[in-house]
């Protein structure tokens, strides 16, 4: 294994696994630190890790163990993947997880980029957009569990490090490869923002970061690594092979984003949906068998969601608690994916990066093999030993029709 990466939650980790796997390096996703070594043949190894919202503690404890196990398979870079709407709170996780990394590697000079133009993210004089929108204006100032509300990621990130941050503006970016390098040798700074609002930025600044041990950001940030690699003789030109499944589909639906709830309103009109509602999960009136039983009695392409707007999430986690929500929202959808795929359903949709956590942990995947792109930062995945593909959708990715697309492409 040459490129070790750490995925703070499961769509990401598919998301940057994707990324990989279109520039050309076999990559494969791991449920969580494996017990065991890798295949002999794995390029690309992406830790998949729920720590974007646990205790900050955790999240670090986590993200070294599974440094650990990369440095072990013989990794010799790595990438620490974060959400490209940069999520987190003004305690971390983002900024502790890569303090950590960077001093147990000893980095000096860290890539922080979130940039991903293919689905409207862009750094821009250290400032964070959504398409031409900046990032506290998004709709991401109203996430309920890391709400965004300051698009400076200088200001954000120093809340979260005591590590000094550093800017390479969109000037020197646009330069080139060898201005990049050179900004990140004399940088005032160790964590350092780096500007990109176009493809072309982030292979220059994958190019520039082939010696940095370190490099983190969304998946976009991994464009340019695969080339290096490939400069240096280290992977050929083999791309992934691919084969779906047949059967029945489902979706099962966690995330409040605008994307998703967009999705939803659409495939409402053309297809089944049962909306869960957050105090039914919580009264034990809605359970994993009757998702379960009410999906494998419906037609076409069926939808399970506890999606809402950001008001009655509030609500409900007003009256519940926050963490106890989520919780028993994840362990509702972890048992349904279990059921569902006990009784026959091969292709699983899970639009959320929580929700495909649980979905992902419920059905006791280990390995996780990249396929084709549906949408941008989204591939058809199968699980490594079972009749079962799958689709990890990040909240705010994917176009108005992706459930449907989806469900083609695992076929």
């Amino acid at each position: 294994m040459l490129l070790g990466c750490i995925g703070d939650d499961f769509t990401g980790s598919s998301d940057l696994g994707n990324t990989l796997a279109k520039e050309g390096m076999r990559s494969v996703v791991y449920s969580g630190v494996p017990s065991s070594p890798a295949e002999s043949d794995v390029e690309a190894g992406v830790v998949a890790l729920k720590s974007r919202t646990i205790p900050v503690a955790e999240a670090v404890a986590q993200s070294l163990a599974a440094l650990d196990w990369l440095q072990a398979q013989g990794c010799t870079q790595f990438v620490f993947k974060y959400c490209s709407t940069f999520d987190s709170t003004p305690e971390g996780n983002i900024g502790p997880v890569a303090e950590a990394l960077a001093e147990r590697l000893s980095a000096q000079s860290v890539i922080v980029c979130p940039a991903f133009p293919g689905t409207g993210r862009s750094v821009y004089q250290g400032h964070l957009f959504v398409k031409d929108t900046l990032l506290n204006e998004s709709g991401m100032e109203a996430h309920p569990l890391t709400p965004m509300s300051d698009p400076d990621l200088r200001r954000w990130l120093s809340l979260q490090t005591r590590l000094p941050i550093g800017h390479i503006p969109a000037e020197t970016v646009f330069k080139g490869v060898d201005s990049i390098r050179q900004a990140l040798t004399d940088a005032n700074g160790r964590l350092l923002i780096v500007d990109a609002i176009r493809d072309e930025d982030l292979y220059a600044i994958g190019s520039a970061a082939a010696d940095l041990p370190l490099i983190t950001g969304g998946s976009g940030i991994a464009m340019g690594l695969p080339a290096n690699f490939r400069a240096k003789g280290m992977i050929g030109e083999a791309g992934a092979s691919w084969q779906g499944e047949d059967g029945p589909c489902a979706i099962l639906s966690g995330s409040c984003s605008q994307a998703t709830r967009g999705q939803i309103a659409r495939h409402k009109t053309r297809h089944p949906a049962m909306e869960i509602p957050a105090e039914a999960v919580m009264s034990g009136e809605v359970t994993a068998q009757t998702v379960a039983g009410w999906i494998l009695a419906s037609s076409g392409l069926p939808l399970a969601y506890t999606s809402a707007d950001p008001a009655t999430v509030a609500a409900a986690q007003a009256q519940f608690g926050r963490d106890t929500v989520a919780t028993k929202i994840e362990t509702l959808f972890a048992e349904t994916a279990q059921l569902l795929h006990q009784r026959g359903v091969h292709r699983l949709i899970a639009a959320g990066g929580e929700t495909s956590g649980a979905v992902v942990e419920g059905l006791g995947v280990s390995t996780l093999e990249i396929g084709p792109e549906i949408d941008p930062g989204v591939p058809a995945i199968r699980a490594t030993g079972k009749t079962l593909t799958l689709a990890l959708k990040s909240g705010n990715f994917g176009g108005e029709d992706f459930f449907e697309k989806a469900a083609k492409v695992l076929a």
